[in-house]
């Protein structure tokens, strides 16, 4: 349970302290875009209001807080399972995706949306859509999860 929790707030701190530095001081959620080392990585303000790719982002306080609500129920769901999980990577996995889903989270309370503005760009091709460290942690921890969540079990 104690790598479940300690990973979850190192995503959830990374994540928002990531936030208030590009979003806020640096401004992005009024100058809209900045290029760090183009077109590799640029900063390109992004408010999803659905979920990944935009997908359900009706302009809707119910959508809003349907997300939150599945947020949390689904966190709380994966901090009681994998609890039982007996690697570690499992746990620390688990605990990626709680933080980065929380983070997620909080956004949806403060600004009615998620605040992405990382933008990836390579070889002449243009990547239209921004993410941020949150959804970073989710993916890393679900691919963790998938590769190391697997009890093994014993010849009999």
């Amino acid at each position: 349970m104690r790598l479940i929790l300690i990973w979850a707030t190192v995503a959830f701190v990374i994540d928002q302290m990531s936030k208030v530095v590009v979003v806020h001081m640096l401004d992005l959620k009024s100058r809209l875009a900045l290029d760090v080392i183009p077109p590799l990585l640029n900063f390109r303000m992004g408010w999803n209001r659905g979920v990944n790719f935009g997908l359900f982002a009706q302009d809707s306080d119910v959508t809003r807080w349907v997300l939150i609500a599945l947020a949390l129920g689904i966190s709380g769901w994966l901090v009681h399972w994998a609890r039982r999980l007996p690697r570690p990577i499992a746990r620390v996995s688990a605990g990626m995706i709680v933080g980065g889903a929380l983070a997620n989270a909080l956004d949806r309370v403060i600004y009615g949306a998620v605040a992405d503005f990382l933008n990836m760009s390579c070889c002449g091709i243009q990547n239209p859509f921004t993410f941020n460290i949150a959804d970073i942690f989710i993916f890393a921890g679900a691919f963790g999860l998938v590769f190391f969540s697997d009890e093994t079990k014993k010849p009999a």
